[in-house]
């Protein structure tokens, strides 16, 4: 009973640490793209800053008409 009461928590902390392990790769990985890629992606960002002005207006229409 207590063997396999073991073998489960080894069983969980390893899922755990492999879960870990690419959860920091892949956030490794973002940096990497972010860093690489800044002027495109700032591009994009200020690409998206008259679509989002319009979307904040038109909810704040339909906000005040309510």
């Amino acid at each position: 009973m207590a063997e396999q009461n073991d073998e489960k928590q080894q069983g969980k902390v390893f899922k755990t640490g492999i879960k870990l392990i690419i959860g920091a790769v892949l956030i490794i990985l973002g940096l990497a793209a972010v860093i690489g890629w800044w002027p495109s992606l700032w591009m994009v960002f200020k690409g998206c800053v008259g679509l989002f002005l319009i979307m904040a207006g038109a909810i704040t229409i339909a906000i005040a008409k309510e």
